[in-house]
């Protein structure tokens, strides 16, 4: 199947997938916490999967078959693999944009040091790339890079892609216990997302069945620690925990209210008090919420936060 969904996103609203490689999966990485499973094409080299008059095709017929209100957002390439593997990705993504819907493309980012690569993906609207790694040994045992791929080079290429696309750019990084989540290696990190300027860096943790199954979430303080440190150097920060949050705000529901934008960012205590006070309620929905361990209460320096909880040992 090449088209897929929509399946609702955070990140672009209703999303209508597509899956330009052909099986198996085909990548350039071999991560420790890929959803898909473990890579069985391991390859730097580009290959022709499908024709980009077969993707549009399909993504055509799926088009004609969606109700109104079920219309997506956007079509994005989230593939069985790498999706800038696919030498066709420029010319699906021309043929995909006169269907008048936005094309976004979920990449790891490790070929961009390829002019032709960053034509390709410079076509698309909505582009995110991959940043799990602040440097070489982090990045190869966690992504698990095929051989002949080089970290200075993967960064060289994020930076000039960074530098010449302009549509949307978003970074994602994947924070996994004990492989790049202490705080040195954060601040490193959010220094090297920072010099991308995109719209919003993501912050992830696995939340399907991983690659490898000794594969863990960072701790609540850990999270919230990567969060910090992300937007103290000026990013517009948001966790992907699982969690469907939507933008902060008050709506005089405030349990909900808590829940929507703690799933988003942490929630400092004193910003969390003065919710709770617009909302019309008192602190007993706050313990209810404890109570219940629907958030989770971390200290970061002198500052109480609050952030939707998960269950970090799963």
């Amino acid at each position: 199947m090449i088209s897929f969904g929509p399946i609702p996103s955070r990140r672009l609203g209703k999303s209508l997938g597509i899956n330009n490689i052909v099986s198996p999966k085909t990548c350039t990485y071999n991560c420790v916490y890929c959803q898909v499973g473990k890579t069985k094409r391991h390859t730097t080299e580009q290959d022709a999967f499908y024709l980009p008059e077969v993707v549009f095709r399909e993504v055509e017929k799926h088009l004609r078959r969606l109700k109104p209100d079920n219309y997506p957002d956007y079509l994005t390439f989230v593939s069985n693999g790498e999706p800038t593997l696919d030498l066709n990705l420029g010319e699906s993504i021309t043929r995909l944009k006169t269907l008048g819907i936005p094309v976004a493309v979920i990449t790891n980012a490790s070929l961009l040091n390829r002019e032709e690569v960053r034509s390709s993906l410079a076509l698309a609207d909505w582009v995110s790339v991959k940043v799990d790694a602040a440097n070489e040994a982090t990045w190869k045992k966690l992504n698990r890079p095929v051989a002949g791929l080089s970290f200075d080079d993967y960064w060289s290429g994020v930076y000039l892609f960074a530098d010449e696309f302009f549509g949307t750019l978003c970074s994602e990084s994947m924070l996994v216990r004990n492989y790049n989540d202490d705080a040195g290696h954060l601040k490193q990190l959010a220094g090297m997302v920072k010099e991308l300027s995109p719209q919003t860096a993501y912050l992830s943790i696995p939340i399907r069945p991983p690659a490898e199954k000794h594969v863990g979430r960072p701790a609540a303080e850990q999270l919230n620690t990567a969060w910090q440190l992300f937007n103290s150097v000026g990013l517009n920060t948001e966790l992907l925990t699982g969690f469907e949050g939507v933008d902060a705000g008050y709506t005089g529901n405030a349990f909900e209210d808590i829940l929507n934008i703690t799933a988003v960012h942490p929630l400092r205590e004193d910003a969390l008090l003065k919710l709770l006070e617009n909302d019309q309620a008192d602190e007993s929905v706050l313990q209810s919420l404890l109570h219940q361990r629907l958030i989770d209460k971390v200290q970061y320096r002198d500052k109480i936060f609050y952030l939707r909880h998960y269950n970090a040992t799963s």
